[in-house]
């Protein structure tokens, strides 16, 4: 059998930010309703208690004030470098998959000139001219669309080894008065990829992707407060949560169902599914009609790891931390072994849909 050439995962780190923000750190903050402006009149604890119920959300993570984008990207790509032994003069490529840029914590102004990527590189000092930079902004599917094009450069002949990257840090542009910012955590994910000859499929072996940007375009974009006498024209993640989740529902399992019918595989081959977090109700969800649309009523508890309840939602950097986390032994009860078959899946604003499956060699 001829050989092809596949993308690779060879190595993997993360950075998860020290600062702890329990719920109880929104009892005092004044939330408004997006739809009329109003202050709610239920107490916030009502308000967190409910919030609590709905996404397992009992802590998140915030990045220390003096950090940015780029350092969490960096922090993770050299965990990744470290921990694999890679010499970062050798990557071709890097590419970090970020949302607002580098941000300080006194001004939410997004900076993204020069590009996070850059800034990465810098900060790694790989002196190598030769290393392409650049970013991907996609929402939370960031990092997987990263992949994707990483993907695409390594089968392409282009480009045999890089670093690729989602960090993000949302607590910086989230509205104080919106119930909805609770969601948001900062964090960085980072993997190191390369190319590698097989004549049997290993490592990325399929993907399929889906953007409905006219209808739901407008479903999670910036826009000013919710408080109406909020002064400044800063913009903020608004998100109509109850659209977002309609449609991840309805549409995040045939996504799927595609990426697993190309690779030529069945439910039962998977292994574990790695899926963006930001509801774990919702991930449950979605993971119960992919399994409806094979006839099946329930799936294995231990089939879809969750960070969310300690971690939050770090947009791109999710579902990177949790592969790097379970690569390491890290999460109790879960492991990745040869041969395993892993769903890494992703839905988030535009509305875009991401879903590969990648094969561990």
């Amino acid at each position: 059998m001829d050989k092809k050439l596949y993308t690779v995962i060879v190595g993997s780190g993360s950075y998860i930010p020290p600062v702890v923000i329990p719920n109880d750190h929104f009892l005092d903050w004044e939330f408004h309703d997006p739809a009329t402006g109003e202050k709610f009149e239920r107490p916030n604890a009502e308000i967190i208690q409910k919030f609590n119920e709905i996404t397992n959300i009992e802590e998140r993570r915030y990045a220390n004030p003096e950090h940015k984008t780029s350092d969490l990207a960096a922090f993770a790509a050299k965990d990744a470098i470290e921990s694999s032994g890679y010499d970062a003069e050798s990557f071709d490529f890097l590419i970090v998959a970020n949302n607002f840029g580098d941000m300080d914590i006194n001004n939410p102004r997004t900076d993204i000139m020069p590009p996070i990527s850059t800034r990465v590189k810098r900060m790694l000092d790989i002196k190598n001219p030769s290393c392409m930079c650049h970013d991907v902004v996609a929402g939370c599917p960031g990092w997987t669309t990263a992949m994707i094009v990483a993907d695409a450069y390594i089968k392409s002949g282009t480009f045999k080894r890089g670093l690729v990257i989602g960090s993000d840090v949302n607590s910086r542009v989230r509205d104080p008065h919106d119930r909805d910012s609770m969601i948001f955590s900062d964090g960085a994910g980072a993997v190191i990829v390369e190319a590698r000859e097989s004549d049997v499929p290993v490592g990325i072996i399929s993907h399929a992707s889906r953007a409905d940007a006219i209808d739901g375009g407008e479903w999670l974009k910036m826009a000013e407060s919710v408080n109406p006498a909020f002064e400044g024209n800063e913009l903020y993640i608004r998100m109509m949560g109850n659209k977002v989740y309609v449609y991840a529902l309805s549409v995040v399992p045939g996504v799927v169902k595609q990426s697993l019918e190309d690779a030529g595989l069945g439910l039962e081959d998977v292994s574990k599914v790695l899926i963006h977090q930001a509801n774990e109700k919702m991930d449950d969800a979605i993971l119960g009609r992919l399994f409806k649309l094979y006839g099946k009523r329930s799936y294995p508890k231990d089939l879809m790891p969750m960070t969310i309840r300690k971690f939050g939602n770090s947009s791109s950097a999710t579902v990177p931390t949790l592969y790097d986390l379970i690569s390491k032994g890290k999460m109790e009860d879960h492991a990745f072994n040869s041969g395993d078959n892993i769903v890494l899946t992703s839905v988030g604003a535009g509305m875009i849909i991401n879903s590969i499956i990648y094969r561990m060699p």
